[in-house]
């Protein structure tokens, strides 16, 4: 067997919650390769609402196994809040989940060293959600982090308070002197209730499955554009979330990947600062924000709306390997007179194809495809018999100018506003 791979092709809030949970069901175990809190994934259906932060999403099918990779920093405060929310719904975690023990943890401290550091770039602020995610990453890439396991080691206390004290002792020359008393306490307490959950060793457990014919569809979050590697840096985020990134962070052989499905927005869409290059700031970028409910799902920070941007999904498509595509808030168009997409960029007078070595800090003009707008309500639709005929034309549009299958297309937030599409 080998794993499928479900990544989102933009800079993150695609819709990858809703697929993993529609996806779930065909799969024995979901598994989270990377990233923290930070990354908010968004699931509705029966008429409510749930936001995974840390938890694989799919979490609310039917008992199918979902495993924490080693490649996800976790802070266990936010997950003990999430799993007793969780709980609270009628799931109990303990049942289905599994953490690896390889998982770097986010202590209080890094937190507090992400707003310092935050606020010391001035104007040239990353726009970091502030939940301790790059400080995090930093200790592990500098071998000083703290993983889970070393929770379950007799010096653990130990441990821990030499990782404190260093961060305190950056923290002293910016004059941060934080009180992490009432916090450092709340962690602990968390630390001792994750301590009740299934900790393994996750690369063996994965392997063991997959020699056992069982499936694995991994999860990752943020998105292709926000990859530390090949995003738009340095404002990025701090794992890599391309599909090479779940080998590393499940402790999978590259040869062990099968099907990677890639999400997009019919639009696009970017929190924080940063590139866009196909950023609206008139009246449209305000309605699709409007009419696609654009806000962070973690952080409730505005999203900046803009036109799809082919140029940036066909160099994702490329780095990923993408075999499926899945479309996300086609319905958020859906009373629009003319849709645009941007098919080249106009850099110094010089048309291209191929997205930059950097879009920070550079003159990019994009060039645009207008195609005629449906003005159809497809919320209601049940299959793609009922699309009409200006939205087909849209999707082969897309197919013809990213060069994959656009197999999967979402029309409304709910789980069974999703339309599979006959393969080719």
């Amino acid at each position: 067997m080998k794993v499928d791979v479900l990544l989102g092709l933009q800079w993150g809030d695609e819709g990858k919650g809703k697929v993993v949970d529609v996806l779930t069901p065909r799969y024995d175990v979901v598994a989270r390769f990377q990233g923290g809190p930070n990354a908010g994934h968004t699931l509705e259906f029966e008429g409510k609402k749930y936001v995974l932060r840390s938890i694989p999403s799919g979490i609310f099918q039917d008992g199918q196994i979902n495993i924490i990779g080693n490649g996800v920093v976790l802070d266990p405060i936010l997950f003990r809040k999430e799993a007793e929310e969780l709980l609270a719904s009628g799931i109990d975690l303990r049942k289905v989940l599994k953490i690896s023990r390889k998982a770097h943890l986010i202590l209080p401290t890094h937190r507090i060293l992400d707003a310092a550091l935050e606020r010391a770039k001035g104007g040239a602020k990353i726009g970091t959600t502030g939940k301790g995610i790059g400080p995090t990453y930093t200790d592990k890439i500098s071998r000083n982090g703290l993983r889970l396991g070393d929770a379950l080691l007799p010096d653990w206390h130990q441990r821990y308070e030499a990782a404190r004290n260093r961060h305190l002792a950056i923290l002293a020359p910016m004059g941060e002197n934080p009180d992490i008393t009432e916090i450092e306490k709340e962690w602990l307490d968390a630390i001792d209730y994750l301590r009740n959950y299934d900790i393994i060793d996750s690369e063996h457990y994965i392997n063991r499955l997959l020699a056992e014919s069982k499936s694995v569809l991994c999860e990752g979050a943020q998105g292709t554009m926000l990859d530390v590697d090949f995003g738009s840096y340095p404002f990025v985020t701090s794992s890599n979330t391309i599909t090479a990134g779940a080998c590393a962070g499940l402790g999978v052989a590259p040869n062990k990947i099968g099907e990677v499905f890639g999400i997009f927005k019919a639009y696009c869409t970017r929190v924080g600062s940063g590139p866009f290059p196909t950023e609206l700031h008139d009246e449209t970028g305000k309605r699709i924000r409007d009419l696609g409910h654009e806000y962070g799902a973690v952080t409730g920070r505005e999203r900046r709306c803009g036109w799809i941007d082919l140029v940036a999904l066909r160099y994702a498509i490329m780095i990923d390997g993408v075999t499926q595509l899945i479309m996300m808030k086609s319905d958020v168009l859906d009373g629009f007179d003319e849709i645009k997409a941007c098919t080249a960029y106009k850099i110094d007078g010089k048309l291209t194809t191929e997205f930059p070595y950097s879009v920070d800090g550079i003159d990019i003009e994009p060039v645009y495809t207008t195609l005629p707008g449906w003005k159809t309500d497809m919320t209601g639709m049940k299959s793609e018999d009922e699309f009409p005929q200006q939205f087909r034309d849209y999707i082969t549009f897309l197919e013809r100018e990213l060069g994959a299958p656009i197999t999967i297309v979402s029309i409304g937030p709910d789980r069974e506003q999703t339309i599979e599409r006959a393969k080719a």
